[in-house]
C-alpha cells in the first residue's frame, strides 16, 4: 500500500520528501476513519436517545448545574453546547453551568484522540483536566456572581439550536466521519507539507515554541468556532509542535458553536463578553499552569 501510494504520488511529478508526507497522511486516514466512524455511531445513538433529557436534567439540576454540566459536556454531541447557550439565553442555566459545559466540549477532539495511535493514551489526561477545570471554574464563576447579586435576565428566544436534526443515526454519523476526515486530510497536508518545507522547530517558534505563553495564543485559537481547530489542535499536538498545556488551553476555549449561538440567541452582550473573557483567560491560565508544571 505504501509502495503503490508513493509511485503514484512519484508519477504526479511531486517532491519525494511531500510524496513521503502524503503517503503517511493517507494510510493514517485510512486506519482513522473506521474508529472515527464507530465513535460517531455511537455518539450518535446518545444524542438521538438522550440528548433532550441530558438538557433538561442540567435545566433543573440549579446550583450543583456546573457537575453535572461538565460531565455531560465530554460527550461530544452535535448542538449540546449550542442547546445550552439557548438555555442560559433563557435564564434555565446559570453563567457557571454554561461556561462548565463549554469548557468540557471537545468537539472532535475526542474521536480524533480516540482514532489517532500517538496521542491515544493521553486522553485520559486531557479528560481529567477538563473534569476538574470545568466543575471548579463553573462553581467559582456561580458563586461569584452570587456574592456579587448579578442575576441573569431571561430572553424570549426560538428553541432552534441551529443543530441538523436528520432521522436516524447512520447517516449522521457518516456524514461527521466524511466531514471530520476532509478536515484531517486538509489540515494534516498544510501542517505536514508546512513542517517538511519549513521545519518542525521552525513552526514551534512560529507558534510560540516552548515559550509558557504558548497557551494565551493556543486559548485564542480555540474560541474559533470551527470543528476544525480542535483537528488542528491535536494534529500538531501529535506532531509535537505544541504542549500539553497549550492544547489543553485550545481545548478547553474551544465550545464548538456553542459561543457563536451564545451571541446571536443571549442580547445582553455584556453578559456574553463576561462569558467570552473568562472561558479565554481560564482556559489559557489553566493551560499556563500545566506548562509551569511540565505535564
Amino acid at each position: 500500500m505504501h509502495e503503490l501510494f508513493h509511485e503514484l504520488f512519484h508519477d504526479m511529478g511531486i517532491r519525494h520528501e511531500v510524496a513521503d508526507v502524503l503517503t503517511g497522511i493517507i494510510e493514517n486516514l485510512l486506519i482513522t476513519i473506521p474508529i472515527l466512524f464507530l465513535a460517531y455511531l455511537l455518539m450518535e445513538y446518545t444524542e438521538h436517545k438522550a440528548s433532550s433529557k441530558m438538557e433538561g436534567a442540567i435545566a433543573k439540576i440549579g446550583s450543583f448545574g456546573p457537575f453535572l454540566g461538565t460531565g455531560l459536556g465530554l460527550i461530544p454531541q452535535c448542538g449540546f453546547s449550542a442547546s445550552c447557550s439557548n438555555l442560559y439565553a433563557s435564564g434555565m442555566l446559570t453563567e457557571g453551568t454554561l461556561i462548565a459545559v463549554f469548557i468540557s466540549t471537545s468537539d472532535e477532539a475526542i474521536p480524533l484522540l480516540l482514532a489517532d495511535s500517538r496521542v491515544t493514551k493521553d486522553i485520559w489526561k486531557f479528560l481529567l483536566v477538563k473534569i476538574i477545570f470545568g466543575i471548579a471554574i463553573g462553581f467559582a464563576i456561580d458563586l461569584a456572581l452570587k456574592a456579587l447579586k448579578i442575576k441573569k435576565t431571561p430572553v424570549e428566544l426560538c428553541k432552534d439550536c441551529g443543530c441538523e436534526q436528520d432521522n436516524g443515526i447512520l447517516m449522521p454519523a457518516l456524514k461527521h466521519t466524511l466531514k471530520t476526515g476532509a478536515f484531517i486530510l486538509i489540515i494534516s497536508i498544510i501542517i505536514d507539507i508546512i513542517m517538511v518545507l519549513v521545519g518542525t522547530e521552525n513552526l514551534k517558534l512560529a507558534l510560540g515554541g516552548n515559550s509558557i505563553f504558548q497557551p494565551f495564543l493556543t486559548a485564542l485559537i480555540g474560541l474559533i468556532p470551527n470543528c476544525s481547530v480542535s483537528v488542528a489542535l491535536v494534529e500538531l499536538y501529535a506532531e509535537g509542535v505544541l504542549s500539553f498545556g497549550a492544547t489543553c488551553a485550545g481545548l478547553c476555549s474551544g465550545a464548538g458553536i456553542g459561543l457563536a449561538v451564545l451571541f446571536k440567541s443571549n442580547k445582553c452582550l455584556k453578559e456574553n463578553l463576561r462569558i467570552l473573557s473568562v472561558l479565554y483567560l481560564s482556559s489559557a491560565i489553566v493551560g499556563f499552569l500545566l506548562v509551569i508544571l511540565g505535564i
